[in-house]
């Protein structure tokens, strides 16, 4: 069942609310209701115990110069 809710924000807050509501092709209520889907999402979600192969994973790549852009270089070769 949906509730009215009544938020009081700022009217350029509004406005840039409403337009990326647009681009997304959802309404402000919507987006609004996707965010508390998350935060209520995060609250229940547990901290799962990490497997042993990522233990034993944990620290290979300390000190080697492997960065994010290399790993995006690799996707991109590898998918484009």
């Amino acid at each position: 069942m949906n509730t009215k809710l009544t938020l009081r924000l700022e009217e350029d807050l509004i406005r840039s609310a409403k337009k990326h509501a647009g681009i997304m092709g959802k309404s402000v209520s919507q987006l609004v209701a996707d965010y508390f889907y998350l935060l209520d999402k995060k609250s229940a979600k547990k901290k799962q115990p990490i497997t042993p192969i990522v233990k034993s994973l944990r620290g290979s790549l300390k000190g080697s110069d492997v960065g994010e852009k290399d790993y995006e270089n690799y996707l991109e070769d590898k998918y484009l």
